[in-house]
This record gives C-alpha cells, structure tokens and sequence, in this order.
C-alpha cells in the first residue's frame, strides 16, 4: 500500500506577528513549525505502517526551506519525501495549491491513500483536502478522528461532526482529514533523524508536474487575501455575576436592550 501525507510548513502561532503597514504575517525571522495538524495526519499513517508494509511519501508545497518540515516528518519514520517548489506557485489561494498537489501525487501514481490534516492553522480553511480529492475524482471523509478498519478496497471510518459522530465505509483510492483525535504524533528517534539528515528529497517544479503557470500561484488563484489584522481590543466588557438562572436572565436583558435581532 503506498500512501501520500500531505503537509504544510507554517509559522509559530506563538510567534504570529503581522505588519502594521502592509497588514500581512511577519514570516521573516518568525520560526516555521510542521502544520500541528498535520502531524496528526502522518501519525495516522504511521499506525498503518506499523501494522502494514505500507510505504508513506510526504509531500509540501512551499519555498526550499520548506524542507525542513519534510526533514521532521522524515525524521518520524516516513519513508520518502517530494518538496514542490517554483516562483510560480507563490501566492496560490487553496484551489492553485491543490492544482498544484494533485498533480504531484498523479506524478507518484499508484496512490492508495492520502492523509491531510482538517487544516493549517496559518489559513484555517479547510479545503485543500477536499478540494484535492476533487481534482483527483476520488472520494473523500473530512474531520476523521478514527480508522475503524481497511482492507485493498474500501476504508472505514468515524467522522467528528457538530451532531456527533457518522461511520462511513469509504471505497480506495481516497483522501481523509483528521483531527487530534487520531492520535498524539509520535516523536523523531535517533535512528530516523540519521537517515532524515541524509536523505535526498525531490523538488518538483511546475514544469515537472506538466502544470502551465497560469493554473498556479495568483494567476491559478480565485481568491486573494487582501490584508490581516487583529481585531481591535473593546473596553465594553460586562461580567455578569450569580446563579446561572440570574446569570441568563441578565444575558437576555442584556441583548434586549443591545436591540439584538430576534430577541
């Protein structure tokens, strides 16, 4: 079974610093960590591996330092890494990085299976994934917190959603997003870091992918982040004190005389 992992080089939440002028994320000297979420979905690959003679590659798009993400996850036990870089994939929204992802993994062929994490914290969109498994015309199970069982043909799993929980049997190949659930990622042994050290990663431009540079990076793109900001900071706080049925009744109080719609 050969399965796909794919990640995301993302700056430090802890770290997040945007520019008052051009009110976009600081990444210069801002550290880059492995997308959190994503480490979940390698762990999730990972689990079958070592129960299976299952091969994992991973891959990430982004620029060359971005192979210090593939490095980490490299150094956790996954077997093969592929970095897709080129100036032309720079500015894609989630639809010219998925182009740009599904054409990398029909390059691989013969793929089984391919995690992603439900989302990078950088973007908090969640479509990659999905919009992926589109591209590639094969189904897909979103916010997957556990493999129930999987054979060659199908893959069955449970899903996390604001109803609960759904099981569904979802036939291969496929594409899954999981969340935390899925397990804590193991951490890198010696024995991995060595050969992650030395290990040579394949970068694939566009042109290796067969993509023409106006389905990628801004001219690929949909959609266009104008500018980040923080919200501002309100002093119009109100602590509401008591039991929690006088705590309701002065919320209500509150919001009617706040004028919000419906109350």
């Amino acid at each position: 079974m050969h399965i796909v992992v794919c990640i995301k080089q993302v700056p430090d939440a802890k770290n997040v610093r945007i520019d008052p002028d051009t009110h976009t994320l600081v990444r210069q000297g801002v550290e880059s960590i492995v997308n959190p979420f994503d480490l979940f979905a390698v762990e999730a690959a990972l689990k079958i591996k070592d129960a299976s003679n299952a091969r994992i590659t991973v891959i990430t798009m982004g620029p060359p330092q971005a192979e210090e993400a593939l490095r980490d996850v490299l150094s956790r036990g996954v077997d093969d890494a592929v970095l897709l870089s080129d100036r032309a994939f720079a500015g894609s929204d989630t639809w010219a990085t998925s182009t740009v992802l599904a054409a990398a993994i029909r390059k691989l062929g013969n793929v089984d299976l391919i995690f992603c994490g439900k989302q990078a914290i950088d973007g908090d969109t969640a479509q990659v994934g999905p919009e992926t498994a589109t591209m590639l015309d094969i189904p897909y199970a979103t916010f997957v917190k556990k493999i129930e069982s999987l054979d060659e043909r199908h893959l069955k799993v449970t899903r996390q959603t604001d109803e609960g929980v759904e099981v569904w049997k979802v036939p291969m190949p496929a594409l899954i997003t999981v969340i935390k659930e899925m397990g804590e990622p193991r951490m890198p042994s010696l024995r991995h870091k060595m050969r992650a050290k030395k290990a040579e990663i394949s970068v694939w431009g566009a042109a290796d992918l067969g993509l023409d540079h106006e389905a990628v990076g801004l001219s690929g793109s949909y959609t266009q982040v104008v500018r980040v900001f923080s919200p501002s900071r309100r002093g119009n706080r109100v602590m509401i004190q008591g039991s929690v049925e006088e705590q309701v009744e002065e919320l209500y109080k509150l919001l009617k005389e706040a004028k919000v719609p419906g109350l």
